[in-house]
């Protein structure tokens, strides 16, 4: 599967693209006083890019190179959070229905329609409109919770696809413990599909994540990420004649979310071809 990927050179180089915006916002963050970069100046309010602030200043005096880089750690640190939590627990409840199938099958598939059916979106701004002193802990935590069943439906239809599998029939006959079927005959084989599937959901959180912010139900506005930066666009006047609020934090997110579903297909495309 590596092998094909590499084939793919676009793919290649949006993922040394990928690889280079997290060491700029990981190692960045080391490097930035996030105390000092919160700090209200009214005096020097939204200023344009200058040597002192290289990507200027927000409307509270605020140094946006700072807020930039300690944003899309905080944005993609929530979204790697969702997208594993997800994944593990969407992951293991699709094992446990396409292993057993039957009654059990049935049950778990009935539960997971009537998650499915539920507005995703509406049930975050509800629990997070709920929830005082929300933080990035409880947003991770309110997004994991609605946002695992697309997961568990595609885990469930390859495992159904390898319960009758003349190896997993031998497994069962020696009397090895279906978790132990699960985890060590099933789940390799369902790697390639696992490894796309948490790419490409890894691309949506952030866009989730981004767009909730953006709206006010992620982040609070104090604690910066990519949505709060962006949330500096709905001002007319930020949009049309300071560019230096907005305008980093958008083509970081276009440039990381395109990066990532390109790499996500490239994989599947590898995956297919094995």
């Amino acid at each position: 599967m590596w092998k094909q990927f590499l084939k793919q050179k676009s793919a290649v180089f949006c993922l040394v693209v990928i690889a280079l915006l997290l060491l700029t916002a990981v190692i960045g963050s080391l490097f930035v006083d996030s105390e000092i970069s919160s700090r209200v100046n009214l005096t020097n309010r939204s200023q344009p890019p200058s040597k002192e602030h290289f990507l200027g200043t927000d409307p509270s005096g605020r140094d946006m190179l700072g807020q930039l880089v300690i944003g899309a750690r905080n944005s993609l640190l929530i979204a790697l959070g969702i997208t594993l939590i997800t994944c593990v627990f969407g992951t293991f409840f699709g094992l446990v229905s396409g292993y057993f199938g039957g009654m059990v099958d049935i049950v778990l598939m009935r539960i997971l329609d009537f998650v499915s059916i539920l507005p995703r979106l509406m049930l975050i701004v509800v629990f997070v409109s709920l929830v005082q002193n929300y933080g990035a802990v409880s947003l991770v935590l309110i997004m994991s919770a609605v946002g695992w069943m697309f997961d568990a439906r595609i885990i469930r239809g390859k495992a159904l696809s390898l319960r009758d599998s003349d190896f997993i029939r031998a497994s069962k006959s020696m009397g090895t413990p279906a978790l132990k079927i699960m985890f060590r005959h099933f789940l390799p084989h369902l790697m390639p599909v696992i490894i796309v599937d948490f790419t490409l959901n890894l691309a949506g959180t952030i866009g989730i994540e981004s767009g909730l912010s953006f709206l006010g139900f992620g982040l609070p506005f104090s604690t910066p990420s990519m949505g709060t930066l962006l949330n500096y666009a709905r001002i007319p006047e930020n949009l049309q004649s300071r560019l230096w609020l907005w305008l980093p934090a958008s083509l970081f997110i276009f440039t990381l979310m395109l990066c990532i579903n390109k790499v996500g297909h490239a994989l599947k495309q590898a995956g297919d071809e094995n």
